[in-house]
């Protein structure tokens, strides 16, 4: 944490610094539960921050989304001539102004912030030594008046470093966090998940006869088909994954993970209703 490496001069410290400057506006006003509210602070802000760079990426991944039905006509058409396809595809994309690789930068830009974020949660509410992380901290922050004596973990009466796994100590509600993380990731999953459209009676037909043949063995399934069915299990497995995560980590993690979660949420119906 102190290390004044490049990392931590240009993600870990000024994040430190800002959760830093809530926790001190928060505490100053005498309002309970300082640290939890300066993390929900500091998490809002770096949203609103990177606001910009997740709207590109999230337009970019829905403008893809309604091109599906084109680009499945487009493969049918030339499944058998690949630079025929390939022709398509980018004549396609021209034609409606998307750019396949335009949600890939605005997501490597904004990684090191959410590695950072996740980091200085992680390493706050995780240190286990109170007097130790007191002075690592007093020694990274820019200014005098944002050093501590003291950090209270408390906030509604709970201890932003006990984890939802010690709910036989600290109250069965603890249960409640992992299962509140789980349901909103997998709001957020089933959002970005392409709509399926209303099929026309005959295709219909045509669909029910690829059915068939797929049964019987005399129809190979699509790229795309399996990259649905992909799709599909990651919304399923995702959502597990940061269950398990908020049932093992500190509170003050899921703390962040379910209001970062929540303004995505929110994103992503603007987008939807958008598109």
């Amino acid at each position: 944490m102190t290390d004044p490496n490049l990392w931590n001069q240009l993600f870990f410290w000024p994040i430190i610094n800002l959760l830093m400057v809530f926790y001190k506006a928060f505490d100053a006003v005498h309002i309970p539960g300082a640290l939890g509210f300066a993390v929900i602070a500091l998490t809002i802000a770096i949203r609103f921050l990177l606001y910009p760079l997740m709207q590109a990426q999230l337009q970019s991944a829905k403008k893809m989304q309604n091109l599906k039905p084109h680009l499945d006509a487009i493969t049918a058409k030339h499944k058998d001539d690949k630079k025929a396809l390939q022709q398509a595809q980018l004549d396609l994309y021209k034609q409606h102004g998307v750019n396949p690789a335009a949600g890939c930068l605005p997501l490597l830009i904004q990684m090191p912030v959410l590695i950072a974020l996740y980091n200085v949660f992680y390493h706050v509410l995780q240190n286990g030594n109170m007097a130790k992380l007191i002075a690592e901290l007093n020694q990274v922050v820019y200014a005098p008046w944002l050093r501590v004596q003291s950090l209270d973990l408390s906030f509604f009466g709970s201890n932003l470093a006990v984890k939802p796994s010690q709910w036989q100590t600290h109250g069965w509600w603890l249960l409640a966090i992992p299962i509140i993380t789980a349901g909103l990731q997998y709001w957020q999953t089933k959002l970005m998940m392409p709509q399926v459209a209303p099929v026309a009676s005959a295709d219909s037909k045509a669909s029910a006869n690829k059915k068939a043949l797929a049964v019987v063995g005399k129809e190979e399934k699509k790229p795309e088909d399996t990259a649905m069915e992909i799709q599909k299990q990651m919304a399923l497995i995702t959502p597990v994954m940061f269950g398990m995560f908020a049932y093992q980590f500190p509170l003050g993690l899921a703390l962040y993970w379910n209001v970062f979660g929540l303004f995505g949420i929110i994103q992503q119906l603007k987008v939807n209703k958008s598109a």
